[in-house]
């Protein structure tokens, strides 16, 4: 809770994640420790990280991408990008959401290199030093992790990923959605966000339903996982083929641990801080008693 009541503090922030809390689901001993495990998880707890998973001499190789997406994100990317050739690398997303705007900042991003997108949990030198990387697929992308998954060129999502959505609301009161008293100026900043998060659904390739589907899911409801027939209908999916995205790359290792998510998107009060604030959406559970100024979250 200190590094979410810290990303907090960052400014505006409308947060769209969904699932600080996480529970092992399922043996993971396949893949090494139940320490090795706990640590995957809590590595989606933290602010996004970009790792180039390396997997010669047949295979390029991929980049891991995982997360909450904080405003510092972007900033990371370019970072990891710098010295590299990712033009039409695939990244590998295993997040619950985050910033809204840094997301989107984050997907122009993705799409200008024309990377490709998919759903999973990097898994390296599985089965010795020797053995070549491989994507476990039982892995979570929610929130505006959504969102990032359709800035690829092309996307695929794997049968045992778990692509989930909810609404944007305030972060402050998500906990309490039902009870809590909403400002206009609460209303303005949601409604222009939608907005903002909108033209992007639509520059991405994207359809209406995504964002009909994710709108409909209030603070106070689980997020609701999208079928496969709902990827195809919201165009998030653009090809059932995983060589289209990763050739040559082992996707049937299983996963390293599950999250069982519950999560939402919210906004928040402006901080008392420089105006130069990023004004952006971030990722939070509801966990109550959060600090200010207070984030906007995504359910």
């Amino acid at each position: 809770m200190k590094l979410l009541k810290a990303l907090n503090l960052r400014g505006w922030l409308l947060v769209g994640t969904a699932a600080c809390g996480v529970v092992l689901a399922g043996a993971v001993a396949t893949l090494g420790s139940s320490a090795r495990a706990g640590a995957a998880l809590e590595e989606r707890k933290l602010p996004m990280k970009f790792n180039w998973v390396a997997c010669e001499p047949n295979c390029r190789g991929w980049v891991s991408a995982v997360g909450i997406i904080t405003a510092d994100t972007p900033r990371d990317f370019e970072e990891f990008s710098r010295g590299r050739q990712l033009g039409g690398a695939t990244v590998v997303l295993d997040s619950s959401g985050g910033s809204v705007n840094d997301a989107i900042t984050l997907g122009r991003r993705f799409r200008n290199l024309g990377l490709l997108t998919t759903v999973g949990v990097s898994v390296q030198n599985r089965g010795g030093q020797s053995a070549r990387p491989a994507v476990a697929p039982e892995a979570y992308c929610e929130s505006m992790c959504v969102f990032l998954l359709l800035a690829g060129k092309k996307r695929y999502v794997p049968e045992a990923a778990h692509v989930r959505v909810h609404q944007i609301w305030m972060g402050d009161r998500a906990d309490d959605a039902k009870a809590a008293s909403y400002s206009a100026q609460d209303l303005m900043i949601v409604e222009r966000d939608i907005g903002r998060l909108a033209k992007y659904t639509f520059d991405m390739g994207g359809a209406g339903d995504l964002l009909s589907l994710a709108l409909s899911v209030p603070p106070w409801e689980d997020l609701h996982q999208l079928d496969a027939g709902e990827l195809k209908l919201t165009n998030l999916v653009t090809t059932d083929l995983v060589a289209d995205v990763l050739p040559h790359v082992d996707i049937s290792a299983p996963a390293m641990a599950e999250l069982a998510p519950k999560t939402q998107a919210r906004f928040g009060a402006e901080p008392e801080q420089p105006a130069k604030s990023t004004k952006t959406a971030e990722a939070l559970v509801p966990t109550g008693g959060v600090a200010t100024p207070v984030a906007a979250s995504q359910k």
